[in-house]
């Protein structure tokens, strides 16, 4: 029923959604007259390799800096990119990974190789399901930008207060995963576009039944400042990248 759930909802998502699409395309392309997606590399479920499409929110050739973390005043993001990233619209785009095969609706945020590459072994059982366009830390950390900011290592502050518990809850997702749960959080994604709050509130009862310890869910809550904590099967905060 997954995979009907992806199929259906991503070619209904790209046909309905395409005019939405077709507009931002032609402002990025407008911006600096060149190709509107950015196609990248990702690892996918048992450590495939795939090609992850995005409307592109920042300038021509931003990889090459080596900075996979992006906070919210990065100089990379451009104008019409900064829209793009604040309504998720380059999430849309993904609908097509979905009805490929490479994605899911729902499951844990693919990352590129070198970030891969860091997982300890407990963290390369998040490899063992198909990747998502959303997950819990889609809602928990929609504001990962803002996180970042101001950081002079967005990379390695990521490492250590986002990735220790993106992870974690990754890997229940990947341990507690049904159609139910999928549906639920695909509906909070949608509740989150208009009220956060709401969003994180619905999310604590979605942990709460799946058994999520106190600690998990008090960071899932956001209510007070993201700690530093090792990643799930270290011991060790992570001091450099």
């Amino acid at each position: 029923m997954k995979r009907l759930l992806d199929i259906v909802a991503s070619a209904g998502g790209l046909l309905f959604l395409s005019p939405v699409l077709w507009v931002f395309m032609g402002l990025i392309w407008l911006q600096d007259r060149s190709f509107p997606f950015y196609i990248a590399e990702r690892v996918g479920k048992n450590g495939r390799l795939f090609r992850m499409v995005k409307l592109r929110s920042m300038i021509v050739g931003a990889d090459r800096t080596g900075v996979d973390s992006t906070a919210a005043e990065d100089s990379r993001i451009t104008w019409v990119g900064r829209i793009i990233r604040k309504y998720k619209l380059d999430e849309l785009s993904q609908l097509w990974n979905v009805l490929r095969g490479d994605m899911s609706l729902v499951g844990p945020r693919p990352n590129v190789p070198r970030e891969v590459a860091l997982y300890t072994m407990q963290e390369k059982r998040l490899l063992q399901v198909k990747p998502g366009i959303t997950d819990f830390s889609s809602i928990v950390f929609s504001d990962e930008g803002e996180v970042l900011a101001g950081s002079d290592d967005p990379d390695l502050k990521y490492h250590q207060i986002i990735r220790p518990w993106k992870s974690r809850l990754g890997l229940l997702y990947a341990e507690k995963r049904t159609f139910f749960v999928d549906l639920r959080l695909i509906w909070l994604t949608v509740v989150a576009i208009l009220s956060r709050e709401r969003a994180l509130e619905g999310l604590q009862g979605v942990l709460r039944r799946l058994g999520a310890d106190a600690q998990l869910r008090e960071v899932a809550s956001r209510r007070e400042p993201l700690p530093a904590y090792p990643p799930p099967g270290s011991d060790q905060i992570v001091t450099s990248r």
